[in-house]
């Protein structure tokens, strides 16, 4: 593994980066590899605790796990950083269930698949790095190659992918439904899942975008989604996190008018140094939608509805981009407008929604489900950051060793952004290509550091 970040090492500051990591095609794939997993002996370590008080520390582990047997079709990376996403949350602390479940059931397709049922499950839905190997069958990419993963996996044996390859019958999230995630110092992946990195940004800026930037695009952009449209009013929960801080930026690049919702003051400047104008400080105002644990306060839906069109000179969001769920769907029903459209995804403050359906019948509005993004919705979304459109919302990053920290710090919201995670990297700022770009976007690349 040493000779391998030697020779990635040996690009920086190269004048001709391709030629020295072409010679990782030449290096010995390592037998073993360090990866951030769970184990299946561990999953009923957290039984009768209230979700907040699971914690991730406790399940995640760094462990020396074999290199698996690279199949047709597929990609080994040598990755040099990822980062964490709800689902490794999700993932480490064993709910809505053990991850083992979906290992399992994609273990029974094939003889190939099998390889993923273990009973220990590295993780992660993010990565960038350096391919190191292909397997039969992939013409696109080449040792040496500078890449980024998205976390779709699909095997498209079925019609129904066709169209869209998110309805394929097996369609999974790499790194959560299937194991050798990206958590880790190599990784396996599908070829396309391969994209090209930015070269403009550091590894563990080119890392973070990943899941959530592709989720973004798809749930806001996309025909798939809401297909937001120039002097759309969008309103976005959660405006300065992981999904919200990439939905804040299209809305912003798309001509569309954000209403950013969020927690403290902190979390609302950042939202103004993306660009955004009109933003809610949720905590400050008081908003609780909640009267108590089973009953919705329509008071306080009206009271929101009347905010948001204070902000906006009257208007009604045409779009609502929901991801918290419970907590705030019943009032995301309530204030869209007329014929607009709630699209939801996430639901990390709880899976079953509660909502008054007379204002989504009589008022005709729409709940659209959307679900991470097909390859092209990835690819377009990637294209964004690599053109300097859309920027990394990395606020702070950790060690590989430290990834239980870092799990720990979403469960808890306290971070801003995505939380990156060094992997094989040993500092951050590695990976940079196009100084002369990087220099044009500085200060947005690093709005989010330090929160």
């Amino acid at each position: 593994m040493q000779d391998i970040l030697e020779a990635i090492m040996a690009a920086e500051g190269s004048s001709q980066p391709e030629r020295e990591l072409a010679g990782l095609a030449a290096l010995p794939v390592p037998e073993s590899y360090r990866g951030v997993v769970v184990r299946a002996e561990d999953t009923r370590m957290f039984e009768g605790m209230a979700t907040r008080d699971k914690d991730p520390r406790k399940a995640l582990h760094v462990q020396e796990v074999p290199t698996p047997e690279l199949g047709p079709g597929e990609a080994l990376v040598a990755v040099m950083a990822s980062a964490i996403n709800y689902n490794t949350v999700w993932t480490s602390i064993f709910e809505p269930l053990p991850t083992f479940k979906f290992l399992q059931r994609y273990g029974r397709l094939s003889e190939l698949t099998r390889r993923h049922d273990l009973p220990y499950h590295v993780v992660g839905s993010d990565a960038a790095g350096v391919v190191l190997r292909t397997g039969p069958g992939v013409t696109k990419w080449k040792a040496g190659d500078e890449v980024v993963a998205h976390c779709l996996s699909v095997e498209l044996e079925d019609s129904a992918g066709h169209d869209d390859t998110m309805l394929d019958p097996q369609q999974r999230i790499w790194g959560f439904e299937t194991n050798f995630g990206g958590l880790a110092e190599l990784a396996i992946v599908k070829a396309n899942q391969l994209m090209p990195k930015p070269r403009h940004l550091s590894w563990e800026e080119a890392a973070s975008p990943g899941l959530v930037n592709s989720t973004a695009y798809r749930q806001l952009v996309s025909h798939h989604g809401a297909n937001m449209k120039q002097g759309d009013v969008v309103l976005i929960w959660g405006a300065s996190g992981g999904l919200g801080g990439y939905a804040t930026q299209m809305a912003l690049n798309g001509g569309a008018i954000p209403v950013c919702v969020v927690s403290s003051p902190e979390k609302a400047e950042l939202c103004r140094k993306m660009g955004a104008e009109l933003v809610i400080d949720r905590t400050a105002e008081g908003f609780k939608f909640w009267s108590d644990e089973h009953t919705q306060d329509q008071d306080e839906w009206r009271r929101f509805g009347e905010r948001i069109r204070e902000l906006t000179g009257g208007e009604d969001p045409d779009i609502v981009f929901e991801h918290p769920g419970r907590e705030t769907f019943g009032a995301s029903v309530y204030v869209a407008k007329k014929g607009g459209t709630i699209v939801t995804c996430a639901s990390t403050s709880g899976f079953n929604h509660q909502y008054d359906n007379r204002y989504l019948w009589m008022h005709l509005k729409r709940i659209v489900g959307s679900h991470f993004a097909n390859y092209h919705e990835a690819w377009q979304a990637n294209r964004l950051v690599a053109l300097g459109k859309v920027h990394p919302t990395v606020s702070k990053t950790y060690a590989l060793e430290q990834t239980g920290q870092a799990a720990y710090e979403v469960h808890r919201n306290a971070h801003q952004g995505k939380v990156g995670v060094r992997c094989l990297a040993p500092a951050d700022g590695l990976g940079v290509r196009d100084i002369e770009m990087r220099s044009r976007h500085e200060s947005a690349i690093n709005r989010f550091r330090g929160h």
